[in-house]
């Protein structure tokens, strides 16, 4: 049998064959692999119901090159500081980038958001961001765009001019607020079809279904999260004449 890595093209057709239902040994009949190659290769990659190719592979790159000494690859490349672990920090960034790709982020435009996220500053110009993450210009300046759109970054310039994208600290309520709003349209969409079809028409009843249903959710998205910001963001005020402190006694 042959040796050697699984590819990316073994991997895809691993997924095939997990989604129809093929058993392990089949898929290494296939790929002319012991059956505990496939085994070990997919439940240590989210098992047989969370398997995707891309992600397992990506994972598996990271496991190699954590394996293999780092060097900086110019004379610039930034050092990690604050006495971090600087694996730790490579494999948690590992780790949310590979989470925001299961929501469907595409694979720069997670890297890029990870790194603003994780950055102490909250922010970083483009050319940090490519300095970062060894890429081109382009790479970020296309993530970028792709992140302003989602409404999860924003710009601004710094006193030298620069421009720096930003990450804000209610990053998640103004996300929130965004999918709201997609979801009313897909009601306000949805009542323009009972109009046109008919509401008494099973395609009518059926969309006046999805449109009731998307305004629920839509209503309810957005109420939770001007709660929860009211809560988070909100720092409590203190009485007039109040000069007692946290966990003193009143008396």
């Amino acid at each position: 049998m042959p040796g050697g890595r699984l590819t990316q093209q073994d991997r895809q057709k691993i997924a095939l064959g997990l989604a129809d239902g093929l058993a392990y040994a089949e898929i290494a009949r296939g790929l002319d692999r012991p059956t505990s190659t496939i085994t070990r290769e997919v439940m240590r990659n989210g098992g047989p119901t969370a398997y995707r190719a891309d992600l397992a592979h990506r994972a598996t790159e990271r496991r190699a090159h954590r394996r293999r000494p780092t060097t900086p690859r110019g004379q610039d490349a930034p050092a990690q500081g604050n006495g971090r672990d600087e694996e730790a920090v490579r494999e948690y960034e590992e780790t949310f980038t590979t989470l925001f790709m299961q929501q469907g982020l595409p694979k720069m435009t997670s890297r890029v958001l990870t790194c603003i996220l994780t950055s102490d500053a909250g922010s970083l110009t483009a050319a940090e961001l490519v300095q970062r993450l060894q890429v081109s210009p382009a790479s970020v300046s296309k993530a970028v765009a792709s992140l302003e759109g989602l409404g999860l970054i924003r710009r601004e310039r710094d006193e030298r001019r620069r421009e720096r994208y930003v990450v804000d600290d209610d990053i998640w309520y103004q996300s929130t607020i965004a999918s709201a709003r997609g979801v009313a349209q897909v009601a306000e969409t949805a009542r323009q079809g009972v109009t046109i079809l008919g509401r008494d028409t099973p395609a009518g009843a059926r969309l006046e279904n999805v449109a009731r249903f998307s305004d629920f959710i839509s209503e309810s998205i957005l109420r939770a999260a001007a709660q929860v910001r009211e809560v988070l963001y909100t720092k409590p005020e203190t009485p007039p004449g109040d000069t007692t402190t946290p966990g003193s006694d009143p008396g």
